[in-house]
C-alpha cells in the first residue's frame, strides 16, 4: 500500500520535473544564444572601434619617402609616410594653402569687424565640410554664457560624432578715430605735421587698396592729447628708463620716443607712465632690420626686400605681463551682461605708433631745437562682439582632450600674422577630415579652435579659458598653439619642458621644406641669403639674449604674446608654440602688423610656392596625431625636473649679483627628489606601455589569423548555433555550471575592484588577484535535478585571462597618464605671482618687464631682481618647495 502511494505520487512528480526541465532547457538555450550573439557583437565592435585605429593604416602630413625615412616607426601616428609626395592631391599641399591664404589675407579682418565675422564663418564652414558635420537651420552661433554655449563645451566629453559651433564673447575693444602728431613752433602753431597713415603702392594692390582702412593706432590705448618735449629712451626697457633716471633725466610731462623691440610695446608705455610722462611714440627702426636695409643697397618694399619707410607697426599696448584678456573682466569671462571693472592693465596716457619716415624727423628735432610736440589719440571704446569657432573630433578616450588653437584676427590684412598660421591649421583640418572619411577615429578627443581678438591682448582664448577653467583643467592634457607659420627662414619653437623633446623629435621626423637631405629641425640653423653690413650692437645683443633662453634640447620656454598664455600660466596645461619660420637678420624685412603684411609680400618674399606653410602644417598634423594617439602621453617629466635645477642655478647667480642671502638648499633638495621620482616613473611608463602593446599585438595577431581564414569564423558560429538548437534536452539541462560560465568569479572581482576604488587604488592588488584567480570554486548544479556527468560539448576549461590582463594594463597606463597630465598643473598656486596674481604658474611666466620673454621661477626671481627682498625670496622658496614636493609625491603614488 505504501509502495502504491509512493508510486502514485512519484509519477506526477517525475512528469512535472520533466516539464520543468524542458522549460528550463528552452530558457537556458535561448540565454546561451543571446549571450553568444552579444559576445560576438561586442568582440567585433571592439576590434573595429578600438584595435583598428591603433594600427598604422593612415599616412598623412609628410613628404618623406618610405625609403628615406624608413627609420621612422611610430605605430601610433598616422602621419609619417606621405600620400605620394608627387601627387598634387597630397594633404597638405601648396595649391590649397595658397588658395586659403588668398581667401583670408586679401581683406582686412580686425577683431570685432564685419570682415572678422566673415572669416569666423569661413572657418566654421571648413569644420562642417571637412568633418562631415550636418548643417542645421541657422548657424550654430552662441552668446557666451548662454545655455547653448555652456553645453557645447561641457558636453565635448560625451560626444560620439564631430561637431562645430561659434562662441561669442563681448570684451571692451577700441578702434581709431582722429589722431595727429605735430611739432609746435614758438607761437604754439604746428610747424610740422606727421602723415600717420601708411602710404600704399599700386605694385601691391591689396596694400594700396586698404592702406587707410584701419588707422595706424595702438589697440586699447588711452583716448587723449598730450604736449611736451621729446625724450628718446631707446627700446623703452626698464633698464633704458633706469639708466636715463640715473643720468638725471626728468620724464615729467614729456613725450617719450622709443623704438620697437626688446620688450612688449605695452610695457614701454607703462615704464614711461610710471615716470610721469605725458605720452609715448613708438617707431620701427631700420637698425633692427639686420642687413636688409636701404643703406646696404636694398630697395624698399614693394620694389625690394627692405623696409617701406611709411610702414607702421600697430599693436596692443595692454600691460600683458599684468594680465591678458578683456581688461574689464580680469579672471572671469566677458559675457554681454558681465559686471565690468575699469581695468588695471591698460595705460593712463595716450600713445601712437609711427613710421620710420616720421621718426627720422623727430630724432633730428631732438638733436636740434627739440621744440614741443603735441599728439592726439582719439578712439572709440565700446563692448564689441568677437567670435571663436570651435570644432570637435571625439576620441575613444573621451575625457582626455588635445586642444589645438590659432588666432584668426589681424590688424589689417595679416598674411603672416595670423593667416599663415590659419592656412596651416586649415590644412590640418583637411587632413583630419580625410582620415575621418576613411573610418579613422583618434584615441583622444581633438578640439580645434580659431581664437579671436588675440591682437588686442589674447582675448578670445583668455575669455574661453576663464569661462571653462574647471573643465579645461580636468580634461585638456595638452594645448598646441600656432600663431604665424612663415615670416622668414629659421624654424623655431617654444614649449613647456614637458614637450621639448616631443617637439624636437617630431621636427626631426619630417623633411626640410627645400632640402630633402635635411630635416625640418635642421632649419633651426637656417638664415636668409640677403647679406650686407650690420653693426648695431644693441640689436645683436637682443638676439643673443633670446637665444640664451633656449634649453639643452633647443626649445625656448614660453613667456607670453600668444594664445597659450591662459592654458599654461593660469590653468597649468602643458603647452607649446608649435613652431614656425621666423625672420633672421638676413631675410627680407617682415612688416609686422603693417598693411604691408600682405599676400604679395608673402608670395614674393617670405614663402614662394608656400612650401614652408606646408611644412608647418605637416609638423602641426604630426604633433596633433601623436598627442591624440599615443598610448602613453609623450611628456618628459625628467627633462622638466633637470631644467628646474638649471632655473635654480640662474636664480643662485642672480642672488649673488644682487647680494640677496636667500637659502636655496631646501628647494634644491626637493628638485633632486623630483628627479629621482621622475626617473622611476620613466621606468614604470616604459614597462606599462610595453605590456599593453604586447597584449594588443596578440589580439591583433589573432584577428589577422581570423581574417586569413575568411569565412571560417562565420561557419563555426553557424555550427555552434545549430548545436545549441539540436542539443539533447536532458544533457543540456543536467549539465553543471562551471566557473567559466558562472557569474560568481566576475561578481567577486567586481566587488574587489569596487573595494579598491573605495581605497583610492587603481585596480586589484596582488592579494585580491589571487582571491579571484586561485580560489577553488564549487560546482553549481542547476536546481530541481540530479547532478549528472558533464556534457562533452561543454568541457571544463581554464578561464580566459586575456581580458583581465588587458584591463589591468589599461589601468596602469591610465594611471601613468594621469600623473603625466597633472605634472604641469602642480606648479599652479592660487595666490599667483606678486603684483600680477592672474599668473599662477610658479615655474614660468612672462617677465614683469618683458611681456613676450619668459622668466623662469618668476616669483622667486623677481623677489630678488625687482623687489630685492630677502624675506619675500625665502617665502617664494618655500612655495616652490611645497609645489615640487607635491609633484614628486604624485609621481611616486
Amino acid at each position: 500500500m505504501a509502495d502504491e502511494k509512493l508510486g502514485s505520487v512519484s509519477g506526477p512528480i517525475l512528469a512535472n520535473q520533466e516539464t520543468i526541465a524542458t522549460n528550463n532547457c528552452a530558457k537556458f538555450r535561448v540565454n546561451r544564444i543571446i549571450k553568444y550573439i552579444i559576445s560576438v557583437g561586442l568582440l567585433l565592435f571592439f576590434l573595429h572601434r578600438w584595435l583598428f585605429p591603433l594600427a598604422p593604416h593612415y599616412t598623412l602630413f609628410s613628404g618623406a619617402s618610405p625609403h628615406t625615412y624608413s627609420c621612422i616607426r611610430d605605430q601610433y601616428a598616422w602621419a609619417i609616410d606621405a600620400f605620394a609626395p608627387k601627387n598634387p592631391t597630397t594633404i597638405p599641399n601648396s595649391a590649397s594653402a595658397i588658395v586659403t591664404s588668398r581667401k583670408y589675407a586679401t581683406k582686412p579682418h580686425l577683431a570685432g569687424s564685419d570682415g572678422d565675422l566673415l572669416t569666423a564663418k569661413y572657418f566654421l564652414e571648413l569644420l562642417q565640410h571637412e568633418l562631415s558635420i550636418p548643417k542645421s537651420i541657422g548657424d550654430p552661433i552662441y552668446p557666451a554664457g548662454s545655455e547653448a554655449s555652456r553645453n557645447a563645451t561641457l558636453s565635448i566629453t560625451n560626444l560620439t560624432e564631430p561637431t562645430a559651433w561659434i562662441d561669442v564673447y563681448y570684451p571692451v575693444l577700441n578702434t581709431p578715430l582722429d589722431r595727429s602728431l605735430e611739432i609746435l613752433g614758438d607761437d604754439g602753431n604746428a610747424v610740422w605735421k606727421a602723415q600717420l597713415e601708411e602710404i600704399g603702392d599700386e605694385l601691391d594692390s591689396d596694400a594700396y587698396t586698404y592702406a587707410e582702412s584701419v588707422g595706424a593706432w595702438h589697440g586699447l590705448s588711452r583716448d587723449g592729447e598730450a604736449e611736451g618735449r621729446l625724450i628718446y629712451a631707446n627700446y623703452g626697457r626698464k633698464s633704458d628708463y633706469d639708466e636715463l633716471v640715473r643720468k638725471g633725466v626728468d620724464f615729467t610731462g614729456a613725450i617719450v620716443l622709443v623704438r620697437y623691440g626688446g620688450v612688449f610695446r605695452g610695457l614701454k608705455v607703462k615704464g614711461a607712465q610710471e615716470l610721469g610722462a605725458a605720452g609715448v611714440l613708438i617707431y620701427s627702426d631700420p637698425r633692427d632690420d639686420g642687413t636688409v636695409t636701404e643703406k646696404n643697397g636694398y630697395a624698399p618694399y614693394p620694389h625690394g626686400p627692405a623696409r617701406n619707410p611709411t610702414s607702421v607697426q600697430r599693436g596692443s599696448v595692454q600691460f600683458l605681463s599684468i594680465y591678458p584678456g578683456d581688461p574689464t573682466t580680469p579672471g572671469y569671462p566677458s559675457y554681454e551682461n558681465s559686471t565690468r571693472t575699469n581695468g588695471s592693465n591698460i595705460p593712463n596716457i595716450p600713445s601712437l605708433p609711427i613710421s620710420w619716415a616720421n621718426a627720422k624727423v623727430l630724432l633730428e628735432e631732438i638733436e636740434g631745437k627739440n621744440r614741443p610736440v603735441k599728439l592726439a589719440n582719439h578712439v572709440d571704446t565700446k563692448v564689441t562682439p568677437i567670435w571663436n569657432p570651435i570644432g570637435v573630433i571625439p576620441g575613444h578616450i573621451k575625457d582626455e582632450v588635445v586642444l589645438v588653437g590659432n588666432h584668426r584676427d589681424a590688424w589689417v590684412l595679416g598674411a603672416v600674422d595670423p593667416s599663415s598660421g590659419t592656412v596651416s591649421v586649415h590644412e590640418l583640418v583637411r587632413g583630419l577630415g580625410a582620415l575621418l572619411r576613411e573610418g579613422w577615429k583618434p584615441l583622444r578627443t581633438i578640439v580645434i579652435a580659431s581664437w579671436d581678438a588675440e591682437e588686442y591682448g589674447l582675448i578670445g582664448s583668455t575669455e574661453w579659458g576663464e569661462d571653462f577653467a574647471e573643465w579645461i583643467q580636468k580634461h585638456v592634457v595638452a594645448y598646441i598653439n600656432l600663431d604665424s607659420s612663415v615670416s622668414g627662414s629659421r624654424f623655431g619653437a617654444a614649449a613647456s619642458p614637458l614637450l621639448a623633446h616631443f617637439i624636437r623629435k617630431t621636427a626631426k621626423d619630417l623633411p626640410h621644406p627645400t632640402d630633402p637631405k635635411r630635416t625640418l629641425w635642421d632649419a633651426t640653423a637656417d638664415i636668409g641669403q640677403l647679406f650686407g653690413e650690420h653693426d648695431n650692437v644693441e640689436s645683436l645683443s637682443t638676439e643673443i639674449e633670446t637665444q640664451a633662453t633656449v634649453d639643452s634640447v633647443g626649445v625656448r620656454p614660453l613667456g607670453s604674446g600668444s594664445d597659450y598664455t591662459v592654458f599654461l600660466q593660469r590653468l597649468g596645461v602643458a603647452s607649446m608654440d608649435t613652431g614656425g619660420f621666423t625672420s633672421t637678420r638676413s631675410d627680407p624685412v617682415y612688416h609686422y602688423h603693417s598693411v604691408y603684411d600682405s599676400e604679395r609680400w608673402q608670395e614674393v618674399y617670405a614663402d614662394p610656392g608656400f612650401v614652408k606653410h606646408v611644412a608647418v602644417a605637416k609638423n602641426l598634423g604630426l604633433q596633433t596625431l601623436r598627442l591624440a594617439s599615443a598610448l602613453v602621453l609623450p611628456f618628459n617629466t625628467t627633462h622638466y625636473a633637470f631644467e628646474l635645477e638649471n632655473y635654480l642655478d640662474k636664480v643662485q647667480g642672480l642672488a649673488a649679483a644682487h647680494s640677496t642671502a636667500v637659502n636655496l638648499t631646501p628647494l634644491r633638495a626637493s628638485i633632486k627628489s623630483l628627479q629621482f621620482a621622475s626617473l622611476k616613473l620613466d621606468a614604470e611608463k616604459f614597462a606599462a606601455e610595453r605590456v599593453l602593446k604586447r597584449i594588443l599585438r596578440k589580439w591583433r595577431k589573432r584577428h589577422n589569423r581570423g581574417l586569413k581564414r575568411k569565412g571560417s569564423c562565420l561557419k563555426r558560429f553557424i555550427r555552434r548555433l545549430k548545436g545549441l538548437f539540436t542539443a539533447d534536452i536532458h544533457e543540456l539541462y543536467m549539465s553543471e555550471l562551471t566557473p567559466a560560465n558562472s557569474r560568481a568569479p566576475a561578481w567577486i572581482q567586481e566587488q574587489l575592484e569596487k573595494k579598491g576604488e573605495d581605497r583610492g587604488e587603481h585596480g586589484l592588488n596582488d592579494d585580491d588577484k589571487a582571491k579571484v584567480e586561485d580560489r577553488k570554486w564549487p560546482q553549481l548544479p542547476l536546481p530541481h535535478g540530479p547532478k549528472l556527468p558533464h556534457h562533452p560539448h561543454w568541457p571544463h576549461r581554464k578561464p580566459h585571462h586575456l581580458p583581465y590582463k588587458f584591463i589591468e594594463a589599461v589601468k596602469a597606463v591610465r594611471k601613468i597618464n594621469q600623473k603625466l597630465a597633472s605634472f604641469e598643473g602642480g606648479f599652479i598656486h592660487e595666490e599667483g605671482i606678486k603684483d600680477r596674481e592672474w599668473y599662477r604658474h610658479l615655474g614660468v611666466a612672462p617677465g614683469k618687464w618683458l611681456g613676450y620673454g619668459a622668466t623662469t621661477l618668476p616669483a622667486l626671481t623677481e623677489a630678488i631682481t625687482i623687489e630685492n627682498n630677502v624675506t619675500l625670496a625665502n617665502y617664494e622658496v618655500n612655495r616652490l618647495k611645497e609645489a615640487v614636493d607635491k609633484i614628486a609625491a604624485t609621481l611616486r603614488a
